[in-house]
């Protein structure tokens, strides 16, 4: 039996998730959280095989939480569940010893095909993922239906990236939003990272092609 725990914040995502694993004879799902600090403080009693976990969490980076997985479980198989294909985003989680990227656009077939191979020692990423390129790629760009920058931006990015596109500095947007300028400074090379792109001009570019300013 491979004993599964999903930390996803979107409910209906996450109870249909549940119930789906739930119905396979070899997936046990043995809990489930919202948050990434949630995951953090059950992590260290949890008996499981493999973390699903979902890239975007609204209470920690990524990077930082899988840190702090690791630093608590440094084997534990983790695979990725994402709206995500930016490839500097999937190799940046790389360097931390992902077995899985999957996409949420997948079929329930291919998670649990995933699930499976990492089980048994594998790694699995989603077939329209390319995981070949390299980090100074053209094609790094994001890929993403527009209907769905509300589930890979967080209201706050939404409102730093137009003020940024309005060529906003980070110490005027820190004072216009009530927050410090690390907290401007983070969210804007969150933005980078999550979108794929290089530098101010490609969050301008993204912001254009996705009607979120004029």
């Amino acid at each position: 039996m491979i004993k599964v725990y999903i930390t996803e914040d979107h409910e209906m995502y996450l109870e249909g998730l549940t119930l789906l694993l739930s119905r396979q004879k070899d997936i046990q799902v043995v809990g489930s959280s919202k948050f990434g600090q949630t995951l953090i403080s059950e992590l260290p009693k949890l008996d499981i095989d493999i973390l699903l976990l979902d890239v975007q969490l609204p209470d920690a980076e990524p990077e930082e939480l899988i840190q702090q997985i690791r630093t608590i479980k440094p084997s534990l198989k983790i695979i990725y569940l994402t709206l995500m294909r930016g490839t500097r985003f999937i190799h940046r989680l790389m360097k931390f010893d992902i077995q899985g990227y999957i996409l949420k656009s997948a079929s329930f077939e291919e998670l649990v095909q995933a699930i499976e191979t990492v089980a048994k020692g594998g790694t699995f990423y989603s077939k329209d993922v390319d995981i070949t390129v390299k980090d100074d790629d053209h094609r790094q760009t994001l890929i993403v239906d527009d209907k769905k920058i509300g589930e890979i931006l967080t209201k706050r990015e939404i409102e730093i990236l137009k003020l940024v596109c309005k060529e906003y500095s980070n110490s005027e947007i820190a004072e216009k939003l009530f927050l410090s300028v690390g907290t401007v400074e983070t969210h804007r090379k969150n933005l980078i990272a999550k979108l794929g792109v290089n530098n101010t001009v490609g969050l301008v570019k993204y912001a254009l092609k996705n009607n979120l300013i004029e």
